[in-house]
């Protein structure tokens, strides 16, 4: 059974930091591409970022390129979302995910994603 389960939230001024990690068990990370989403008050999930099975491949959404960064430490078994220069307007609850499938390259449909932590709340007081 996979299991993915994320931590590292919580409130931060705005222009500060925070790293998020996600825990995934049941399955060799190794072999699945990776992704974080985010869903505020209100709104869809949205795309945040994602990482691909193989090194050298990451994707981000508009509304964080150049302040977040994804990475992964498949020895571990987790991924990480380092996120600089926090905006109030990313103040969400941020899931991680794994894909359906192995060996794909990483997208940011939704549909690809088949395991899905609980949440971490983010947020960023102004």
């Amino acid at each position: 059974q996979v299991q993915v389960e994320e931590s590292g939230g919580g409130l931060v001024q705005a222009g500060g930091s925070l790293r998020l990690s996600c825990v995934v068990s049941g399955r060799t990370l190794s072999n699945y591409a990776m992704g974080w989403f985010r869903q505020a008050p209100g709104q869809e999930r949205e795309f945040v970022a994602g990482i691909g099975w193989s090194a050298g491949r990451e994707i981000y959404g508009d509304s964080v390129k150049g302040r977040f960064t994804i990475s992964r430490d498949n020895a571990k078994n987790t991924v990480y979302l380092q996120m600089n220069s926090l905006k109030p307007e990313d103040t969400a609850v941020y899931y991680c995910a794994t894909q359906r499938l192995p060996y794909r390259i990483v997208t940011m449909a939704q549909n690809d994603y088949a395991y899905w932590g609980q949440g971490t709340q983010v947020t960023v007081s102004s």
